[in-house]
């Protein structure tokens, strides 16, 4: 038997390059459709398992997808605002409470999800590093964030500009962060936290100014009469809260007109769900939805897609494997001198076929294994890769 394995063997690594193609199409033969299933196994958990987890969403009238996409995934699609007064009707319902969300900002890649303290009790998140939000102009990185940048409490970041040329009524806000949050597998680990307040701040709805009294000031003073003074419009606006500026950021309008993207409504019982559900069925302005309900609408779309690319998949696999028997029926017709002197020099019938046979079950030995190791490796990284697929 060891002769009939080294025959085998020694005929594979002569043939090297035709061998590792033969190796290569079984493994992708296996591969492709494997990985598929993984990666689609782990979005729907991470899509069904967040969705579940939160029983109602009020947003702007419009795409349900798109509402849910980016108040429970910070997708890159941002929904129609509401005001922050929608929260505050949701509050007044009996046994129901509202945490608001604002996600429409970036810092390079990573979401800025303005929101409440509750939010972090809500979704079980923990500070591994430092301390959670202490005043405006503090936030909170998550911990993916955290890895890839080096950031740990005491650093900052800085907003992006919204538009590619950075005129807008908003301008880059310095953020100093006071806390790294535990991983916790879920888009929150790619994501950075601040409060509404510091949201309406990159948003251009709040601003601090110079103290023009102070004799640094001179140069953005029209003139003095008393105590008015009159200011150029060279007086700039912050771009970092500090201990020393923060007394000057003040906000024009009234809070409850300024924009939220969306509410997280957590009734307490089904009764509670039931009157909120009827209270919004009618809104001709917001929307109330169950994000549960959407995810399975679009799993169920993933699903009809994936059983396409598997026939696909199958058919392509098939043809694959066709192939790779043809080669080896010419392989047979080239060495048949080869399997004549074999028998010349007393290589039984059985004996030639047995070497024939596991030079076939090494390639496909070999091909099943990368797909199994591949495959392995696929399923240690899924939850980063469908995380990532789902940031984007």
């Amino acid at each position: 038997m060891n002769d009939t394995l080294y025959l085998a063997w020694r005929y594979l690594v002569y043939h090297r390059i035709k061998s590792a193609i033969l190796v290569l199409a079984i493994a992708l033969i296996v591969l492709i459709p494997a990985v598929l299933q993984v990666l689609v196994r782990q979005g729907q958990q991470q899509l069904t398992s967040r969705a579940v987890t939160t029983p109602l969403l009020l947003g702007a009238k419009g795409s349900p997808l798109e509402l849910t996409l980016n108040s429970l995934y910070y997708g890159s699609g941002v929904p129609e605002m509401i005001k922050y007064g929608d929260c505050s009707d949701v509050a007044y319902t009996e046994n129901v409470d509202a945490i608001p969300l604002h996600v429409r900002f970036r810092s390079q890649s990573a979401p800025i999800v303005g929101t409440s303290l509750e939010y972090f009790d809500f979704r079980g998140l923990s500070v591994q590093e430092g301390a959670l939000l202490k005043r405006l102009g503090d936030c909170v990185v998550g911990a993916n964030v955290a890895r890839q940048r080096g950031l740990s409490a005491g650093d900052s970041v800085i907003s992006s500009p919204e538009s590619a040329l950075g005129i807008a009524d908003e301008y880059p806000l310095k953020m100093r962060i006071t806390g790294v949050l535990a991983s916790s597998a879920t888009p929150d680990d790619d994501a950075i936290f601040v409060d509404l307040k510091t949201a309406w701040v990159i948003e251009g709805l709040g601003h601090g100014h110079f103290d023009l009294s102070d004799e640094r000031a001179a140069e953005n003073v029209l003139s003095r009469d008393g105590n008015k003074i009159t200011a150029n419009a060279s007086v700039r606006q912050y771009q970092e809260v500090t201990d020393e500026n923060i007394r000057s950021f003040h906000f024009h309008g009234r809070r409850s007109t300024f924009p939220i993207t969306a509410v997280l409504a957590l009734p307490e019982d089904r009764r509670s769900m039931s009157m909120l559900l009827g209270d919004y069925q009618d809104n001709d302005t917001v929307q109330l939805v169950r994000p549960v309900e959407v995810v399975e609408e679009l799993l169920q779309t993933v699903f009809a897609i994936q059983n396409l690319v598997l026939t696909a998949l199958v058919l392509t696999g098939a043809v694959t494997l066709l192939l790779v028997v043809v080669v080896f029926v010419l392989s047979l017709k080239q060495r048949a001198r080869e399997i004549e002197t074999m028998a010349k020099i007393g290589g039984s019938r059985g004996r030639i076929l047995g070497v024939l046979a596991t030079e076939v079950g090494f390639v496909i030995v070999l091909g099943v294994g990368i797909a199994s190791g591949l495959t392995w490796l696929t399923t240690i990284f899924a939850p980063q890769i469908v995380q990532q697929y789902l940031m984007g």
